[in-house]
């Protein structure tokens, strides 16, 4: 079960990520994902498939639940509302199996993180960034789903502090992908100065991407174009994130796909973004 759990965690990605058809792979992964989850029970203490769960969860809540829900918002409010709730409750399961991982890694990490922030992050390393990255992702997109919900809301420095403590370990994982999640996170924080960071978050993603990825453009169009009600610098960004050739960037390709269905997706939407 440990072998299965090594090729399921370990191997699987580029089969996934690097296809060219977004609903195919949509379709697939729910099977993957249970097929993992079998696994996991019958490994206990086997700490990768559990990241694997975390990120799997993610990815899969934003992309074909949350996702297909904001495309709803304009025509169908109840159904956007209900996708909502559906990718909050699948982001809570996510953030099982993150719990999970850091708890093999780091034994009493999910209890301690909310008691003492600062010095159960300073216990995080390099080798923890992914699980930094999945666990802040996760829950703070389970927060933006709970408006509503105080004790949420109340998490969103905690969530942050994660992403923050991945930064400083290395700004340049992934290819700027934290800088990219700290683009829409800026504006939400409670400090001063939130829009200014997040541009500065914005040029170092474009910098550390080299080009090939149209996401940092969706992520700036979104978060800090339509606050500041720029309709100009929406869309120029936007149009920047779908000149990006996908073909090019095979490892990239699935995650350009969606970033680009996005920006057409927001570009048919401007008038309703902007006053």
């Amino acid at each position: 079960m440990n072998s299965l759990a090594n090729a399921l965690s370990g191997s699987t990605g580029g089969s996934f990520t690097e296809d060219d058809d977004l609903q195919f792979v949509g379709d697939a992964i729910p099977f993957a994902l249970k097929l993992m989850e079998s696994v996991s029970d019958q490994a206990p203490e086997h700490e990768p498939i559990r990241e694997s769960l975390c990120s799997g969860f993610t990815e899969y809540s934003l992309v074909y639940v949350k996702w297909p829900a904001d495309q709803q918002r304009y025509d169908d409010y109840k159904a956007y509302q209900a996708g909502h709730a559906r990718a909050r409750k699948m982001l809570e399961r996510a953030k099982g199996y993150c719990w999970a991982a850091w708890d093999l890694e780091h034994p009493g990490f999910a209890e301690q993180i909310t008691q003492d922030p600062d010095g159960t992050l300073a216990e995080a390393t390099k080798d923890d960034i992914s699980l930094l990255y999945w666990t802040g992702g996760a829950w703070l997109s389970e927060i933006s789903l709970s408006k509503e919900d105080p004790e949420a809301i109340g998490a969103l420095p905690v969530a942050a502090a994660m992403i923050e403590r991945a930064l400083e370990l290395d700004e340049s994982w992934d290819h700027g992908s934290l800088e990219d999640l700290m683009i829409q996170l800026e504006p939400s924080l409670p400090e001063p100065g939130g829009l200014d960071r997040a541009r500065k978050h914005f040029e170092r993603a474009v910098e550390l991407a080299q080009g090939t990825r149209a996401s940092p453009y969706v992520s700036m169009a979104t978060s800090v174009s339509v606050f500041t009600q720029d309709r100009k610098e929406f869309v120029d960004l936007l149009n920047k994130a779908l000149q990006i050739d996908v073909s090019k960037y095979p490892d990239d390709e699935l995650a350009n796909l969606y970033a680009q269905e996005q920006a057409r997706f927001y570009l048919a939407h401007v008038d309703d973004l902007f006053l």
